[in-house]
């Protein structure tokens, strides 16, 4: 009878003790938080992955989708699809909600892609013809910046007095020197660079390609507001998965890993 109840007892312990392990895994499972995130594949999505372990560590499964579809992101973040967006800077945000009342907000500043000039043919900017022909992003944002750069390096004058960083060729007061300028969207630029005497284009799009053509110029990042952000929507700004977020990219770490990854091509916004 004593071994009866010996054994009936040690059989009651090993149910709890399965039983207990069992509410720790439910709880631990119930303590993890799964963010949503929409990238562009480069640097946007390899910086996150940079960072995944450390949010798994603090309970946070960082999913990574990467897109390249920039006219759906900010609607899909709208609607509560993606947690979070990272893939564009506040002038790009604002134009892309002009008419679309999407209630979106940028947490925080993680990195500058400074726009360059390149060619395939030519190995600097002096080595230009004359009267060459430079294609640049057809976006209103990234034409500006485009147009900036070539006032930058001499080509040409914009009107004074623009305020939306948005412009098109409608906006060049005057040619210094003689430039036939292409509009292309910029996913196509890169696919077709060979094509033009240099072109002009986003430093992850020539990462992203493994372009190895040399950038004659490129913009300077000094008060830039073309860093790329975390964008959610107004409600989850202080969300502590999205704060959680935020702080593991605006680390040390993640800024040595962006000057040792990228070398210039990329540059740390905080």
């Amino acid at each position: 009878m004593k071994k009866i109840l010996s054994v009936l007892t040690i059989a009651a312990f090993s149910i709890a003790g399965i039983l207990f392990i069992g509410n720790q895994d439910v709880s631990a499972q119930a303590k993890k938080v799964v963010l949503k995130v929409a990238a562009d594949a480069v640097p946007h999505a390899e910086i996150l992955e940079f960072v995944k372990p450390k949010l798994a560590k603090e309970g946070i499964d960082l999913q990574i989708y990467v897109t390249s579809e920039w006219t759906l992101i900010n609607t899909q973040t709208d609607e509560g699809y993606y947690d979070a967006n990272y893939f564009q800077h506040l002038p790009f945000l604002e134009a892309a909600s002009v008419g679309r009342k999407l209630d979106l907000v940028s947490v925080g500043a993680i990195h500058i892609e400074p726009i360059g000039l390149y060619s395939h043919k030519y190995k600097k900017l002096s080595d230009l013809p004359a009267n060459p022909i430079i294609a640049i992003p057809n976006d209103p944002s990234n034409e500006y910046r485009a147009l900036l750069l070539l006032q930058q390096e001499g080509f040409l004058t914009l009107k004074k007095g623009i305020k939306s960083y948005q412009a098109t060729k409608n906006d060049i007061e005057k040619f210094l020197k003689p430039v036939q300028l292409k509009e292309l969207d910029a996913g196509l630029i890169v696919r077709s660079g060979d094509q033009f005497d240099a072109y002009i284009t986003n430093t992850n799009r020539i990462l992203e390609f493994g372009i190895k053509d040399p950038v004659l110029a490129r913009e300077s990042v000094k008060n830039s507001p073309y860093a790329n952000l975390i964008v959610v929507k107004t409600s989850r700004q202080n969300d502590p998965a999205i704060k959680a977020l935020v702080k593991s990219l605006q680390s040390n770490d993640v800024k040595k890993f962006i000057e040792k990854k990228y070398n210039g091509a990329v540059v740390p916004a905080f």
